[in-house]
């Protein structure tokens, strides 16, 4: 079953602050960027994945990421992450009303189409999530065909998504876990391979790529 997936994302320049100093200052917003770069790009070579679309409070702070066949859109003003992942989920709801919804981080350089795909397929068109590799967080959240995306994320969303009647897959899916908010979750994801646009930036030695 095809799914559309909406994907937060702050501007550059405010994202990922417990990163800072993981490259030099006048770079980090480039280091965001990436990140989210290597996770659009693994994300739109699934064949399951039909729409993407990015929902950012600035989205001409992020044009380039049109080239790699994602959709912009800009979140409701004030809005929170989850407010952000229900005006996405509503605008693809409108053009499929009855197929899945999902929400995705964009903080998954490593990630692998293999192991999105895979998760797609243990759905099985329930009500799904992923959580990242500490079991805490959640990194992907997907609706059944039809139904309401209601996002909980935040610390110990796991949980609550779970709480909520969402189905936690238990596939390995490493890289689809293996979201980044630290030096260490980096250097995690770069012990399975970054994605060309984050090792690009890091010193060769810390940064094997695929």
């Amino acid at each position: 079953m095809d799914v559309d997936l909406v994907v937060p994302l702050k501007h550059p320049r405010e994202g990922k602050s417990r990163l800072r100093g993981t490259v030099a200052a006048d770079r980090h917003a480039e280091l965001v960027l990436a990140l989210a770069q290597d996770t659009l790009a693994a994300v739109t070579s699934v064949a399951q994945v039909r729409r993407v679309l990015v929902v950012t409070a600035e989205p001409e702070a992020l044009s380039l990421l049109a080239g790699l066949g994602v959709e912009l859109s800009t979140e409701p003003a004030g809005a929170g992450l989850n407010e952000a992942l229900r005006h996405g989920a509503r605008l693809l709801r409108a053009d499929a009303p009855r197929g899945v919804v999902g929400a995705l981080q964009a903080d998954l350089p490593a990630l692998r189409t293999e192991d999105l795909a895979r998760a797609l397929a243990e759905a099985e068109g329930r009500r799904a999530m992923v959580a990242d590799r500490h079991g805490t967080g959640t990194t992907l959240l997907l609706t059944a065909p039809g139904c309401t995306l209601d996002p909980q994320f935040g610390a110990g969303s796991a949980t609550r998504h779970i709480e909520s009647g969402a189905v936690p897959l238990t596939g390995e899916l490493a890289s689809l876990r293996s979201d980044v908010d630290t030096p260490e979750d980096l250097r995690h994801a770069a012990e399975l391979g970054l994605g060309k646009h984050t090792a690009a930036l890091l010193p060769a030695e810390s940064a094997p790529s695929r």
